[in-house]
């Protein structure tokens, strides 16, 4: 491959520092294989093979900020003192960009004590003293001072050229005089001063009223404003300090020559290995077919994907002999839902190299619903498929695989050893970015994928895939099976590296096919119990409202926030009223509890109403609906990667949120229920997260207080007020158990006020008197806000990375909101851990010793089973004992269990 090797007419010099936070800022996070960011380094080599196409004859030159200080930094010891370290993710990305640039064959020239700008102008002059055109890459308004005859300058932002007269359409100013303009008005990015009170627009005007700086001080009498006047005259040493500071030298002594700098030929192998060492597939591609810049031998070849449609059983056996030779196969299957209780196999897809995807079309139907030809018998295909689907000498890799595993199953197919590319990703990189298969192929494989609206349309118009035509299912399915092999050749490498693999392994991997098996089963709901339950919750509702109405003295939409507002602030003149950003009242939840508070009848009256809405909308209407009428029972799903801390959270529906602190979420309760012959089981970590607590920050006082086995609420309440144990009531009690918890959160002073009732003051002091009697636990807090700051990530008792993304936040309250999450994620996601231990050893224990019993659901710190009625007693003990071993903390872990014919009698 060699570029024109003739004398370019032209200089191309690209403005490489002031590219980077550009590319940086304006294109979403990406990393490669090891982890290392690459976004900055990616957008800067797009511009720069899009420049080599599009200016073939031209010498090219790359040019940086050798570092942060300059010779200004001698002259003006705050030049540029207001800029803020560069990102933590794009630090490791300066050398890259450079690396970049030599890959692609192009000198790199940077000299210390000197700006970018300043080599920049010393290569103009020098070009333009050859009689040489130049062209600037780059968008800094700076370097409009060196426009010229034969000098324009390229923006790659806006992708458009700027000479003179878009210079001064912009300024009001031309080429020649922007250095005076900035002087004047000063440069804010840079620091740089100018004088106070003269915008760009004065400036501008001024320049043209006297021509230059110099011009308008030496006729400083002849302004007429006073105030300008003066002004400029108090600043006149500063303005020409300014002048000095935006001034480019251009006598820079040169480390590469302008003849040194000829366009020449590139090391293939080295521009190969660097796209991808840095996974920049999709460069690679373009590469290959960009004939202005490739003379003579083509790119070295890369894999080129290649899609295919398996018709014959004998094409089968060719994809399963390799995979059996190769050890591994990633595997995906396409259906007609995304709920496992609905869905139908339409498809499957493998692969087990990095070129060749497959895909088995099994359940394509035409518009009639009749099955089209060209597909397997789903039985026959079982039967090949099957065993190697459980063999233990070939891995099979998916993502999401437990969708993909109640499927099979439902098809009498099993899958095991297991590699999950989801699962990974959200071990490696938390809360850091989502993790679904396209975010991820694009971040890590700088992979488009087809999108599933592409062949399956939208809205209304959208078909279910088992309509869509086998080619172009096979593009898209085959895709996923090969775009999750790469995935999972670059992230599981990862796990040694980064020492995430104990987390990954003994968690997250193993908990995936159980979950599949608890979703599969459900739990069955007693639908009249509902129905009745709908029928009381309208009643009272309809009994709230009235009472409201009497209470406002007149009718209202009660759900209307417009005319709440107006009837609480307005009309019965309830203060503490505050406004939303639209103007309206604020009628929240946390607005009416204080006024409830604070002892008014209509707020609490609202609040009730409200938790009755909700309680028959979320859960006693729609939980109906939510049942399976085959299989009579609700099946959750479990999201294994949605928080930051590792917790699972329950969806369609959600059976994590159903109050049960109330008399009326305990109704709903009741009516989950067991099959016949069988009872509800509950096992539940008794102050799960406050153990963690005790034993992380190391607080002997409620280490002793767990160990034997005392209230701590009560201990903590007796120590704050100075009182006995047995003299605590139960308010102090409250309060107690209000801190406790609220510590975990990083709760202030205004937080505790409003959820106690009390002054902010007092609460304030309760939170001091709380901090002296554990000291420990500040220093817990301290140390953890300052490992966040230090890393962006706190980590569990088990090793799992908690990111912390808005920890450096410039915004007061979002780092203040991230320093609370950084407190209390370490303890939350060491607690959801050790949930996560529990599961995996329970459901091996049960496979083991009672496998009649089944684990149904996780809520928070709970399990629920369904136990025959002979094997309760058995169960019990054996539940409470593999739960209570999950971890080895310095406090015990006690779990208590009960069990009886409705969730509700089981808790």
């Amino acid at each position: 491959m060699t570029l024109d090797a003739e004398p370019a007419a032209r200089v191309v010099l690209i403005d490489g520092s002031g590219y980077i936070f550009r590319a940086f800022f304006r294109l979403p996070p990406m990393t490669r294989g090891d982890g290392t960011p690459t976004n900055a380094v990616y957008g800067f080599s797009t511009m720069i093979f899009k420049l080599m196409q599009e200016r073939p004859d031209d010498d090219l030159i790359v040019i940086f900020d050798a570092g942060r200080t300059s010779f200004r930094n001698e002259i003006y010891a705050d030049y540029k003192a207001n800029r803020d370290d560069p990102p933590p993710e794009l630090v490791p990305q300066f050398p890259l960009i450079r690396d970049a640039a030599r890959a692609f064959g192009l000198p790199v020239v940077e000299v210390e004590g000197f700006e970018a700008d300043d080599i920049i102008a010393t290569y103009v002059k020098t070009a333009r003293g050859q009689n040489r055109q130049v062209e600037i890459v780059s968008s800094d308004k700076d370097l409009m001072q060196l426009i010229d005859d034969g000098v324009s300058i390229w923006d790659p932002m806006k992708e458009q050229e700027v000479g003179a007269d878009q210079v001064m359409e912009r300024f009001g100013v031309g080429p020649a005089r922007i250095r005076d303009l900035l002087a004047l008005a000063g440069d804010t990015s840079d620091n740089v001063p100018g004088v106070p009170s003269i915008g760009p627009k004065t400036a501008a005007q001024l320049i043209a009223d006297y021509g230059s700086l110099e011009g308008l001080l030496a006729n400083l009498d002849k302004i007429k404003q006073p105030k300008r006047r003066q002004v400029l005259t108090d600043n006149v040493d500063q303005a020409r300090l300014s002048f000095d500071l935006v001034g480019l030298r251009d006598d820079v002594d040169l480390p590469v020559s302008l003849e040194e700098a000829t366009r020449r030929r590139f090391d293939d192998a080295k521009l190969m290995a660097f796209l991808k060492e840095n996974s920049f597939t999709s460069m690679i591609k373009r590469l290959q077919t960009v004939a202005d810049l490739i003379d003579g031998e083509p790119v070295p070849s890369t894999t080129e994907e290649i899609y295919e449609t398996i018709t014959s059983l004998e094409a089968l056996d060719a994809v399963i002999a390799t995979a059996r030779a190769v050890g591994y196969l990633a595997i995906d299957t396409e259906t007609t839902a995304l709920n496992i209780a609905k869905a139908r196999l339409v498809g499957i897809s493998l692969a087990c190299d990095e070129s060749r995807g497959f895909y088995l079309p099994l359940g394509h139907v035409d518009d009639f619903g009749e099955a089209v030809g060209g597909q397997l018998d789903l039985e026959a295909v079982a039967e090949r498929l099957g065993p190697l689907l459980i063999d233990p000498a070939v891995l099979k890799i998916g993502h999401n695989l437990k969708y993909d595993i109640s499927v099979l199953v439902r098809h009498g197919l099993s899958l095991a050893p297991i590699e999950d590319t989801l699962l990974l990703s959200y071990v490696l990189d938390g809360a850091r970015h989502g993790h679904g298969m396209d975010e991820l192929a694009k971040r890590h494989l700088d992979h488009d994928t087809i999108s599933y609206e592409s062949i399956c349309g939208s809205g209304r118009k959208q078909i279910t895939f088992d309509r869509v035509p086998i080619e172009k299912a096979t593009d898209y399915a085959a895709e996923d099976a090969l775009v999750t092999l790469r995935l999972w050749q670059i992230l599981k490498p990862r796990l040694a590296q980064e020492k995430m693999a104990t987390v990954y392994e003994t968690l997250e991997r193993p908990l995936s096919p159980l979950l599949a098996r608890m979703e599969r089963r459900g739990i069955r709901v007693d639908a009249e119990h509902l129905r009745t339950l709908s029928v009381d919750f309208t009643g009272r509702m309809g009994e709230l409202e009235t009472k409201a109405y009497k209470l406002a003295g007149r009718t209202f939409n009660l759900g209307s926030p417009k005319q709440l507002g107006e009837i609480l602030y307005d009309e019965m003149g309830i203060g503490g009223s505050r406004k939303t950003k639209t103007g309206a009242y604020a009628t929240g939840a946390d607005v009416l509890e204080g006024l409830a508070a604070s002892g008014h009848e209509l707020p609490q009256t609202l609040l009730d109403w409200r938790q009755m809405q909700k309680l028959t909308r979320t859960y006693t209407d729609a939980l109906i609906e939510d049942i399976n009428p085959q299989t009579k029972r609700i099946h959750t799903s479990y999201a294994m990667a949605s928080t930051s801390t590792g917790r699972l959270s329950s969806n369609e529906p959600n059976l994590q949120n159903i109050p049960i602190r109330t008399e009326e979420g305990r109704k709903i309760r009741a009516a989950f229920v067991p099959d016949s012959g069988y009872v509800l089981v509950s096992a539940d970590y008794s102050q799960i997260e406050l153990r963690v607590l005790a034993h992380m920050a190391d607080i002997q006082a409620l280490k002793r207080a767990f160990a034997d086995d005392i209230d701590i609420h009560a201990v903590t309440a007796a120590q704050m007020f100075k009182k006995n144990v047995e003299n605590i009531g139960p308010e102090l009690r409250r309060s107690a158990k209000t801190i406790n918890y609220g510590i975990i959160y990083g709760i202030g002073a205004f937080g505790l006020a409003q959820r106690l009732g009390i002054a902010q003051a007092d609460a304030k002091a309760y939170i001091e008197a709380y901090f002296e009697q554990y000291p420990g636990i500040k220093g817990y807090m301290d140390r953890t806000k300052a490992e966040a700051h230090e890393r962006g990530f706190v980590q569990t008792l088990f090793g799992r990375r908690c990111y912390i993304p808005d920890i450096g936040a410039k915004v007061p309250h979002r780092r203040g909101y991230a320093e609370r999450q950084a407190i209390n994620a370490p303890i939350q996601g060491s607690a959801a851990d050790i949930m996560k231990r529990a599961m995996v050893r329970v459901g091996r224990m049960l496979d083991r010793e009672l496998p009649e019993v089944r684990m149904l659901l996780q809520v928070h710190d709970e399990l629920v089973f369904e136990v025959p009625n002979d094997q309760i007693e058995q169960a019990t003990v054996r539940i409470r004992q593999t739960m209570q071993d999950a971890a080895q903390l310095s406090v015990p872990l006690i779990v208590d269990v009960g069990h009886g014919k409705t969730w509700d009698a089981a808790h």
